[in-house]
């Protein structure tokens, strides 16, 4: 796998993010709602100027072409009426419509591809109820959870045995291996063994028996299309962040977001199937570009992750009970495996580029000294589905409409695995694993040095 060197962005099939009709219809508003993320108002104007202009050379190429066929009937008709001169004046029309005509084609397909263009970066509209601010420092702390008591301060509480790094932890218990990990692959791959790798797959299956009840087992491709990335927005504005296999032109995924958004491209549901829920665990893969020398020890920030996630298209109306859904079965895999947390209201500024709104999940980790994402939880709206085409065919008849897409990482184990072990370590330098794990994990729930 390689790094794609190829940002052309023509190479991308055509894909509608944000509505364009808006933008023909309230421009203001677009512009208020994307000046809240930092975007230049002059990028709104300049979508709109195109999207004129567009439009105007398609309509003037369908005038020409018409114009063409009629001279084309006018010069038979002259012909069979013998009227050679006539004819050949037509004829000579024709040929000069003609020319114009092609130049309208090229004209319109060079404003087509400028448009794509601004079109494949502007992010998504936020929600109104994202709170303002221009990055991660204007973010929202919505609550806070703490085993045992209410809110609490865990960065002040831990047990000065249980602030040792996992990487150490894991060194001294023989259960994470870096060093083998990047000889392999080289650096931010990490290698579990022993009870570290059962902990990771006990994880796995503790998420998995908590959802598929509610929601459908997928487990897609690791390997995806160009199309199916740019569905989701990954591509083109993050390439360089994704392991693309040029030999094939696949990309590895960064999360099973990717796929499920996919599965039903090109596709109208019944409006009776919303929502459509599904749940997957997939190997993640992900360059971290420009994170060299920051947050790069143990698993802070690896290229490749395993991660369970949750996924729904959903009606409009049903979009924020389903988001609700989501983010409390992340939430209740963190209290069952007694992790402090806290939920985080992401500002404008610090969205996803997709994501109209966004609740991050962070865990404590006392070894680590520092507050660790182990999930985002977000809601699309019709962005990610416009691209891929995915709409639903109301009950009560009318036109076919776009779905919401939904989803969230219930959860992404590396960071989890590394507050686990920290907060599980104990005086004699063991490690407890939580309870809730037992099934998978095995009866002796303590991981101890070897002897």
């Amino acid at each position: 796998m390689v790094r794609s060197g190829n940002h052309d962005l023509s190479r991308y099939r055509w894909h509608q993010m944000i509505d364009v009709r808006l933008v023909r219809e309230d421009p203001g508003r677009v512009k208020d709602a994307l000046v809240r993320r930092g975007v230049d108002p002059a990028d709104v104007d300049r979508l709109a100027e195109l999207d004129t202009a567009h439009r105007a050379a398609i309509a003037r190429q369908e005038r020409l072409r018409a114009a063409v066929k009629v001279l084309s009937r006018e010069v038979g008709q002259a012909r069979r009426e013998g009227d050679a001169a006539k004819a050949a004046d037509l004829a000579a029309e024709s040929r000069r419509l003609g020319e114009e005509e092609r130049s309208a084609t090229a004209e319109e397909g060079d404003l087509g591809r400028a448009l794509r263009e601004v079109l494949l970066v502007l992010p998504n509209l936020p929600a109104d109820e994202a709170p303002d601010g221009a990055d991660e420092q204007d973010n929202v702390v919505v609550r806070r959870w703490w085993p045992g008591k209410e809110g609490g301060a865990p960065e002040a509480e831990a047990a000065e045995h249980q602030r040792v790094p996992h990487w150490e932890v894991g060194e001294a218990l023989r259960i994470l291996d870096m060093p083998r990990g990047a000889s392999l692959a080289g650096s931010m791959f990490p290698l579990f063994r022993g009870k570290g790798a059962r902990l990771s797959r006990a994880l796995t299956s503790l998420a998995l028996e908590r959802h598929t009840g509610a929601y459908e087992e997928i487990r897609p491709p690791t390997l995806v299309l160009t199309e199916t990335m740019t569905s989701t927005g990954h591509l083109p504005k993050f390439a360089d962040e994704a392991y693309h296999v040029e030999r094939d032109d696949l990309w590895a995924i960064p999360t099973a977001e990717v796929p499920l958004t996919s599965m039903h491209r090109g596709e109208i549901l019944d409006e009776a199937v919303l929502p459509v829920r599904m749940t997957a665990v997939t190997q993640c893969f992900r360059r971290e570009a420009g994170a060299a020398g920051r947050d790069t020890r143990g698993l802070l920030r690896v290229h490749e992750f395993e991660k369970v996630e949750l996924f729904a298209y959903a009606a409009p109306e049903q979009a924020h009970d389903v988001h609700a859904d989501i983010l409390g079965r992340a939430e209740g895999l963190l209290q069952e495996l007694g992790l402090p947390y806290r939920v985080v209201d992401l500002c404008c500024g610090d969205l996803g580029a997709s994501s109209a709104r966004t609740f991050d999940l962070e865990v404590y980790a006392p070894g680590s000294d520092r507050w660790l994402e182990v999930s985002s939880v977000s809601w699309f709206r019709d962005y990610q589905a416009r691209r891929a085409n995915v709409r639903y065919r109301p009950a009560g008849g009318g036109s076919p409409v776009l779905v919401h897409t939904l989803n969230g990482s219930a959860l992404a184990w590396p960071r989890i695995w590394a507050a686990l072990v920290e907060w599980g370590r104990r005086h004699d330098g063991s490690v407890a694993v939580p309870p809730v794990l037992a099934r998978w994990f095995g009866d002796d729930l303590v991981i101890a040095p070897p002897g």
